[in-house]
């Protein structure tokens, strides 16, 4: 068991851990193998086995069958929750690097995989969701339209509904970092905020959580806060919504701009402003020879909801899933109402 005291092998557990909890099912040594290298880890079937089984010895996985794979305990999730604080410090950042190199989206073509958030309302509550979360939609206030809704035992990319829940998929801004990587652009993640809004313009970040210094993603926290008021500002054109702050090299300005309308055309309109070079963008200094840019946060729509008295629970830069997939919300929406007034 002395292995058991070596870094590297405990950040790999964990990882594992965390693909067991997201996946909700019992899942082989194959399955977890794949699933790790989109993590950037790059271990054999048989590697994952050995490391499932010193697992099952300490408690944090068991066996679900003989061919069915492991699952997670409660005390694997507990696990989760009480990791070392170093492994966990950055891991906002680090996903978003991740998704946006898993980021495949050709605006031309509107093929190609993007990044989603996930959230999960009751069954009983959804029809509610979907009304609360249309003003924000018909207000623009998303990263796009195009939504995706499974129901239990049905997979939202790598991410199964658990029983009693739908879950809903909203593309992520990370979207933007994505395709901009794809085309030379690097693209600088700083924070993400809550952004005062007047008159539908944005004004000034009240609130911000730089990616670097946290493990979970800033829109969860300030959705649980309910520090937003996205209904206010779908209603009248003022109040705070969620947004992130980025910042790309001033060179590529006139690149971004052409991008931004490819995404445009394409049904993403993530970008909420631009900003001069070198110069603040809602009073948010940007370093010499950059660009600031402010994102709209995918789950500006789901937090709506929230403020209605909407119980969700986010698992924001999750997953990524074929845009094709995804269907404009008016129709999510419409068919849903379809089906409830049968």
């Amino acid at each position: 068991m002395v292995i058991m005291n070596n870094e590297e092998v405990e950040r790999k557990i964990l990882l594992i851990l965390r693909i067991l909890h997201n996946s909700g099912e019992a899942m082989g040594a194959r399955l977890i193998a794949r699933l790790m290298e989109e993590h950037g880890v790059f271990l054999s079937e048989r590697t994952v086995r050995y490391h499932l089984k010193l697992m099952d010895e300490r408690g944090l996985t068991r066996l679900a069958g003989r061919h069915d794979g492991r699952v997670i305990t409660n005390l694997g999730i507990d696990e989760i929750s009480h990791a070392r604080v170093r492994d966990k410090v950055g891991f906002a950042i680090s996903r978003i690097e991740n998704l946006a190199f898993r980021t495949t989206l050709n605006p031309n073509t509107r093929e190609g995989m993007v990044p989603v958030n996930v959230s999960f309302f009751g069954e009983e509550a959804f029809e509610n969701a979907l009304e609360a979360m249309n003003k924000a939609f018909q207000s623009r206030l998303f990263v796009s339209d195009r939504v995706a809704v499974a129901r239990v035992g049905e997979r939202l990319g790598g991410i199964s509904v658990p029983r009693g829940k739908v879950g809903f998929a909203t593309i992520c801004s990370v979207v933007v970092n994505g395709v901009l990587l794809k085309n030379g652009i690097p693209m600088d993640s700083k924070f993400g905020g809550i952004l005062q809004v007047r008159e539908g313009k944005p004004v000034r970040f009240t609130e911000l959580i730089h990616y670097s210094g946290t493990s979970i993603d800033p829109s969860e926290i300030f959705i649980l806060g309910k520090m937003t008021s996205v209904d206010q500002v779908a209603s009248v054109g003022k109040g705070n919504i969620l947004a992130n702050f980025r910042e790309v090299p001033a060179a590529c300005r006139g690149l971004v701009d052409k991008i931004r309308s490819r995404l445009q055309e394409a049904g993403i309109d993530g970008i909420f402003s631009i900003g001069e070079v070198s110069e603040p963008v809602c009073q948010v200094p940007v370093d010499l020879n950059r660009v600031g840019i402010i994102l709209l946060g995918g789950l500006n729509p789901v937090a709506c909801a929230h403020e209605l008295g909407i119980d969700v629970d986010n698992q924001s830069m999750s997953t990524v899933m074929n845009f094709r997939e995804l269907r404009p919300f008016s129709e999510i929406r419409n068919h849903s109402t379809i089906i409830a007034g049968s």
